[in-house]
């Protein structure tokens, strides 16, 4: 790489300077996290290169996902471009070197209705696109687009090689950083290479880059390769079964079982055998040998999900297996040894429910050895348009279109609502309205999905999150009975009972149970895990 690098801007000729030289090497060595370092790459790269968009993208497998971009919509980043599925990432991919796309060029654009302030089809335009090797390995792609449909013409091929080497070397040193992170974490474990890319586990990726989200991540690292359990948190609906997955897969139990438990799906009288197994003729229908889930995951994982939902019966059988480490199968003498790494999850306080006496406090302890906390989506600032971009791209893929894109308003409109059922709400609204708007304009090559279609979202004044405990119920309450379950209906029904009947009796606690015709202990540990509380004021006169 000399320093007599050239490029036509212009009109005019201007030099690849020693000071443009060292801003590239500055985004390598000084940004503060991998986000930073793509920016400042692409800052210096739009000096060198005029252009109305640039996106540095990332091969994972079949996959190539942006890291960064300039002059795209918001939801780019969310996005996972299968490359099969798109001829001219193909193209870029096969290649060696920089590929220059005609401005007729027949193939469809990827980006066609992604670039800022344009809507539907890209116009005439210039588009090109320069693979990533490093030590002759492919590892990303970096793509322009210019309005103006010559752009990129009289670019030497020699000079953009060398952008590209730049280029190449700033992603593999943000990747090989990436990675030392997350080795640092678990320096006692053993990695097979030093070029596995954190960012290549398909299926556990974690999307999100607001601050609480940053902090999870962090947190997420430092427990995964560690031996302890650990208890996640969070309201229904924020991702708790992608977490564990994540922790699963960045441990060193990676290539063993990951077992799954819905605990608030299991028999009661059928626990143990679920968890344990059991043998020919235990019981009733009992008809030959069964392994038990503690015994499938033997050397992985066992998620337990909805933990709190196990009976107090089944929880000291539980507890027993965590702190022997031992299970015996129903209708067994001999005793199995077991090597199970335990994480559950749960939507409930369980520091209340011990309180209240509906879950065993030795239990607790055992399990929340290491608790994570997922914020809900109200509180992930910024990442509402990520995850839509990311939930689009899987809707355009299921429904077989072209292009499918989300118009300002819709990212606006989302900005701004509460989000009471969390991420896995944005998947559903989102999932129903590429539907409705395929329907619509069907005879479109890009589908836009605007507000209309996503249905009625109740809208937070001014976006700001609702401090109120009643405000927050309502919005819960709002959703459809399509998106709860029976157990969702069942606790709405009894707040809505309890509350009303404590009205009545002027929040006395006993003529309530009277009342109701219940135990009053029990009432009142109803009450606090549905979140219902009497505050009594004295006034003086």
């Amino acid at each position: 790489m000399g320093y007599n690098d050239l490029k036509r801007l212009n009109g005019d000729i201007v030099k690849l300077t020693t000071e443009t030289l060292l801003e590239f090497a500055t985004a390598q060595v000084t940004g503060l996290s991998n986000t930073d370092r793509f920016a400042q790459l692409l800052n210096t790269l739009t000096k060198l290169i005029e252009c109305d968009a640039i996106v540095l993208l990332a091969l994972q497998g079949e996959v190539l996902k942006p890291l960064a971009q300039k002059g795209l919509s918001q939801d780019t980043l969310g996005r996972r471009f299968n490359i099969q599925a798109h001829p001219r990432f193909s193209a870029i991919v096969e290649a060696s070197g920089p590929v220059r796309f005609a401005a007729q060029c027949p193939l469809p654009d990827p980006y066609d209705g992604l670039l800022a302030g344009h809507k539907g089809n890209l116009p005439i335009h210039a588009c090109m696109g320069i693979p990533l090797f490093f030590a002759g390995q492919l590892i990303g792609v970096l793509t322009f687009d210019s309005l103006s449909p010559m752009a990129f013409e009289s670019l030497p091929e020699q000079q953009l090689q060398s952008i590209a080497a730049i280029a190449a070397s700033t992603l593999k040193i943000a990747l090989m950083l990436e990675e030392l992170e997350f080795k640092n974490a678990r320096t006692h474990l053993l990695v097979a290479e030093l070029n596995h890319e954190a960012l290549a586990r398909e299926g556990s990726e974690i999307l999100g880059e607001s601050d609480v989200m940053r902090r999870l991540k962090k947190e997420l690292n430092i427990v995964a390769a560690s031996p302890f359990s650990v208890l996640i948190l969070g309201e229904t609906g924020v991702g708790k079964e992608l977490i564990a997955k994540h922790l699963h897969l960045q441990s060193s139990r990676a290539n063993k079982p990951l077992i799954y438990v819905n605990c608030a799906a299991l028999p009661e009288n059928l626990i143990e055998s679920e968890l344990f197994g059991h043998v020919k003729g235990a019981f009733t229908r009992a008809d030959k040998d069964r392994a038990g889930k503690f015994l499938l995951a033997d050397g992985g994982t066992l998620f337990l999900d909805e933990i709190g939902e196990l009976p107090v019966a089944a929880q000291s059988k539980l507890l027993r297996a965590l702190q022997s480490n031992e299970i015996q199968p129903v209708g067994k003498d001999a005793i199995q040894h077991v090597d199970v790494r335990v994480i559950a999850a749960t939507n409930r306080h369980l520091a209340d429910e011990v309180a209240a006496g509906n879950f065993r406090a030795d239990l607790y302890h055992r399990l929340s050895v290491y608790p994570v906390q997922i914020p809900p989506l109200r509180k992930r600032h910024g990442d509402v348009a990520l995850l839509a971009g990311y939930f689009t791209e899987q809707s355009r893929r299921k429904l077989g279109l072209q292009q499918l894109n989300l118009s300002s308003t819709t990212i606006a409109h989302f900005e701004q609502y509460h989000w009471p059922g969390n991420v896995r709400e944005l998947e559903h609204v989102l999932s129903r309205a590429a539907l409705k708007a395929s329907y619509e304009q069907q005879s479109n090559a890009i589908v836009t999905i605007e507000p209309k279609h996503c249905g009625d979202l109740s809208i937070a004044p001014g976006g700001a999150e609702l401090q109120s405990a009643e405000v927050s119920r309502a919005n819960a309450e709002a959703l459809s009975l399509r998106q709860q379950d029976i157990k969702q209906q069942t606790e709405n029904f009894q707040r809505k009972l309890i509350e009303g009947t404590l009205i009545q009796c002027n929040g006395n606690w006993a003529a309530t149970a009277r009342q109701l015709n219940t135990d009053r202990s029990n009432l009142v540990r109803m009450a606090r895990r549905l979140g219902i509380e009497v505050h009594k004021q004295i006034v003086s006169h």
